[in-house]
């Protein structure tokens, strides 16, 4: 699930409610996965050139010393919205463990979704999309567009043997105090995912309705998937990194 509260309109009891309405309707056997990504703890995403643009050089080597190592615990998401983070520091939730692209999931399939989420795999085969594509799981867009659709990712990792490639670092905390760790991985990339969603949406394969206020898309994460490895192969060019 992707969400905006606020675009809900007013909802007594908050994101609490919302996530227990959601769980209601899955059902004891139902898991609810949402994604709890961690920016800010990166020196290569977009969330670490807004905060430091501008600073001085000393300004800058003092903020990446400031930086948090990532604890898959307790460090808050990074704008992920607030019903994400309700899921996230649930009673009996888990969380995978990449530094800047984790998901947070609770339910019976909770620990097979979220496990073995490798370090240089944001959001491909390694990662709890390809997981979610195993099992079959359902896309819940609540109050935001297909730009947010991670799901859209895994097709980057899919549409071509080669596709681009760059480098990220992060800080993490391996049992030795913070550290940087870097990899490579694919050069993911969202510009495109409201293009794309928009001809998904022509499918015949999303329901739409409304939850208060807000636009809701429910859609097979397989058909999404699939249709944007179709898709990549016709349209993509490379872009620079924005996502």
């Amino acid at each position: 699930m992707h969400s905006s509260l606020s675009r809900l309109g007013h909802v007594e009891g908050g994101a609490g409610t919302v996530v227990a309405v959601l769980r209601d309707l899955l059902g004891g056997d139902g898991t609810l996965t949402v994604p709890s990504g961690t920016s800010a703890n990166s020196d290569t995403s977009p969330h670490y050139r807004g905060a430091t643009a501008g600073m001085s050089p000393d300004g800058i080597a003092r903020y990446r010393s400031a930086m948090p190592a990532y604890d898959p615990r307790t460090t808050p998401s990074t704008s992920m919205g607030v019903i994400a983070e309700c899921v996230r520091t649930l009673p009996g939730a888990l969380r995978s463990a990449h530094p800047q692209t984790s998901f947070a999931a609770i339910g019976p399939r909770a620990a097979a979704i979220t496990g073995g989420h490798a370090r240089d795999c944001l959001l491909g085969e390694r990662s709890p999309l390809a997981r979610l594509y195993d099992a079959g799981a359902l896309i819940l867009l609540l109050g935001v567009g297909y730009d947010k659709c991670t799901a859209f990712h895994l097709a980057e990792y899919r549409y071509t043997s080669d596709p681009p490639r760059r480098g990220y670092r992060a800080v993490v905390d391996d049992g030795q105090g913070p550290g940087w760790c870097e990899f490579v991985d694919v050069d993911v990339d969202v510009s495109d995912f409201e293009a794309l969603g928009a001809d998904f949406d022509g499918t015949g394969a999303v329901r739409r309705g409304r939850v208060g206020a807000a636009e809701a898309r429910l859609f097979p994460l397989i058909a999404a998937v699939d249709y944007a490895v179709d898709w990549f192969a016709t349209h993509r060019r490379r872009w620079p990194y924005s996502a």
